[in-house]
C-alpha cells in the first residue's frame, strides 16, 4: 500500500467525456484532493456508483478536488472503454472528472489494488486516507452511506488528520494488461 504521507503521484490523463486531458495541478486550487480507481464492470463499483455521485456533487462544493480514473484492460473488458466510461459519466450523473489510464502507469504509481480504491490527499498533497468508501458489500444488507470516506473528508477539511486505523478498500482486481502487472501483484 502506498504510505500515509507520501505525496500524489503526478499525472495527465484523458478524460472521454470531455476530450479534455487533465492533470494534478488542475486541482491546486482545492482544500483536499480525492484520487478513485473505479471501473464500469466492478459489482463493488456498481453497489457504491449512486452514493458515490451523491458523495461527489456534496464534497465537491465544499473545497473537495476530485478524479477518478479506470485503467482497466479494454482489450480483455471492453466495457471499460473509454466510449464506455462517458456513457458512465451521463448514467450516473458523476461530476468529476473519470480519466482513462490506458497505460497503467498512474495506478501502479497510486499502488492502487482494486476497483474502487480511494485516496484522500491533505492540502499539502500528502496522503491521509487509503481506505474503504464504507462497510457495505454488494452481498451485506449494509446500507451505502460512504461513511468512512466522510469521516476521513471532514477530518482533512476541518484541518485534522483522519484516523490512522483505515479499513483498506474490497473489490475487483485492477484487469492489468498482460505482462505489465506490477511486481507486487505478480507476487
Amino acid at each position: 500500500m502506498l504510505p500515509l504521507g507520501t505525496g500524489a503521484p503526478d499525472f495527465s490523463l484523458l478524460e472521454p467525456a470531455t476530450g479534455i486531458m487533465r492533470s494534478l495541478s488542475d486541482f491546486a486550487e482545492s482544500d483536499a484532493f480525492l484520487v478513485m480507481v473505479l471501473s464500469n464492470h466492478c459489482p463493488f463499483v456498481k453497489h457504491i456508483a449512486g452514493g458515490l455521485a451523491e458523495f461527489a456533487r456534496e464534497y465537491e462544493q465544499r473545497g473537495l478536488g476530485i478524479v477518478a480514473i479506470n485503467a482497466n484492460d479494454v482489450m480483455a473488458y471492453p466495457e471499460d472503454s473509454p466510449e464506455k466510461m462517458a456513457d458512465e459519466v451521463q448514467a450516473r450523473g458523476y461530476v468529476f472528472p473519470y480519466l482513462f489510464d490506458g497505460s497503467q502507469e498512474v495506478v501502479k504509481a497510486y499502488q492502487a489494488a482494486c476497483t474502487p480504491d480511494f485516496f484522500l490527499f491533505d492540502a499539502d498533497r500528502k496522503l491521509v486516507y487509503r481506505g474503504q468508501f464504507d462497510a457495505s458489500r454488494p452481498s451485506l444488507p449494509i446500507s451505502v452511506t460512504g461513511q468512512d470516506l466522510r469521516d476521513a473528508c471532514e477530518a482533512v477539511l476541518a484541518g485534522r488528520c483522519p484516523d490512522e486505523e483505515q479499513v483498506p478498500s474490497v473489490g475487483c482486481n485492477i484487469k492489468w494488461k498482460p505482462g505489465n502487472e506490477p511486481r507486487w501483484f505478480r507476487q
